[in-house]
């Protein structure tokens, strides 16, 4: 489990390429390797990654077909940086919300508004998940736990929700180098996913008895 909390980027520094896979290796600080071993897991831009080798400052991380398809973390370079997050404890402070580490979507920057000491950013989100974003809501960005501002529904169909970033989330991630055209990955609260579709789901079931009319 991760509280989408991060606690500071880390650089890509080799990229090694196989058929629909992947392995990342990133350049982590000391104090995002105390009690790091091998098998623990680690989020970098949200995605929940497993440590499959330690070698001094360098951990390397597995990246399956799933992960490419989903995320952006298959168009990393070398040298470009990833939002990291160990996993939570027992007993941390859950500063921001749970989050699973498994992203559902990528969402691409539609623009960017400035004013003093915020940034306000808009994301495009493909239309199917429109019905879990909501005013106030959590949701996941590249692994950052954030309160959606606004949403509005795009010409194109889509829907569109904003977040307001203070200069602390955009020095400590990566966020502070998005630009319009980029893609984000999203992971919506899983609390707000399992009440939604349960509703959804009792809606439907009543819908359903409605129209058979009452039995005999």
């Amino acid at each position: 489990m991760f509280t989408g909390i991060v606690q500071g980027v880390a650089k890509v520094v080799a990229v090694r390429e196989l058929e629909a896979f992947r392995v990342h290796v990133v350049e982590l600080p000391p104090s995002m390797r105390v009690g790091l071993e091998l098998g623990a897991s680690v989020a970098h831009n949200g995605v929940c990654l497993t440590v499959t080798a330690i070698d001094g400052d360098y951990v390397s991380f597995d990246l399956m077909r799933e992960t490419l398809r989903l995320t952006n973390l298959g168009a990393i370079k070398p040298g470009q940086c990833v939002n990291i997050e160990r996993a939570a404890r027992f007993g941390d402070e859950i500063g921001g919300h749970s989050m699973s580490g498994h992203i559902i979507a990528m969402a691409e920057v539609a623009s960017i508004e400035e004013a003093p000491n915020n940034r306000r950013l808009w994301f495009t989100l493909p239309e199917r998940l429109g019905r879990f974003v909501f005013e106030k809501g959590y949701i996941g960005v590249d692994g950052i736990s954030l309160t959606i501002g606004d949403v509005r529904q795009a010409e194109s169909g889509n829907i569109e929700f904003s977040v307001n970033l203070i200069p602390e989330t955009l020095c400590r991630t990566t966020l502070q180098d998005r630009a319009p055209g980029d893609f984000v990955n999203i992971e919506i609260d899983p609390q707000t996913q399992v009440i939604v579709e349960t509703v959804e789901r009792v809606l439907s079931q009543q819908r359903g008895d409605s129209q058979q009319g009452p039995s005999k």
